[in-house]
């Protein structure tokens, strides 16, 4: 713990008393933490099913507390906000996740049933598509993980939808000489 040093003089007293306040705030939530961390990183590993993801959301919660301590402090129980924090952003993984394996089925004309869960992460074709022209990477990223539709996408753009599907037309065509993709065959050959 630091300890910090005040002179007294007319108003010290207040000063030194806020600073204590502040001092007992962090010895308060770092005592909460050491109490608390390893049941909450037990339900993130939980939750997660990895050790690495489990670790940064549990981090990113207690940060989120410490933030917002002065306020979770006063909780009955201040671990259950650090847990519903983990839970949230856990399922907020997820379900990115599932919108990033939706996005690479689509655009490898794949179908999502036959993806599992963990092909959802393709270093690969990710590195492609931040490659792209930004309208090409920002259209492909709305289009194909946030699922929005070509005239949500024109709008977030701040483009026409003809312009929107041009953009979404050449990314796939730059991604799919990228990535070496067959020809999709639907219906056969128009010649």
């Amino acid at each position: 713990m630091v300890v910090v040093a005040v002179a007294e003089s007319d108003g010290s007293r207040a000063r030194h008393g806020a600073g204590r306040k502040v001092l007992d705030d962090v010895s308060e939530f770092d005592l909460f933490y050491e109490r608390s961390y390893r049941r909450v990183l037990a339900i993130a590993v939980a939750a997660t099913g990895n050790w690495a993801d489990a670790e940064e959301l549990v981090q990113d919660a207690y940060a989120a507390a410490h933030r917002r301590w002065s306020t979770i402090a006063h909780y009955d129980d201040p671990a259950a906000f650090v847990c519903r924090v983990v839970l949230n952003r856990s399922a907020s993984r997820w379900r990115r996740k599932a919108r990033e394996l939706k996005a690479v089925a689509r655009l490898s004309h794949r179908q999502a049933e036959t993806s599992t869960i963990d092909d959802w992460h393709d270093g690969e074709f990710w590195r492609a598509v931040a490659e792209l022209p930004a309208q090409q990477s920002r259209a492909i990223a709305l289009y194909y993980v946030a699922d929005l539709s070509v005239a949500a996408v024109a709008a977030h753009l701040g483009c026409s939808e003809g312009a929107t599907k041009s953009h979404l037309s050449r990314a796939r065509t730059t991604l799919k000489e990228t990535l070496r993709m067959p020809e999709p065959t639907e219906g056969g050959d128009h010649g």
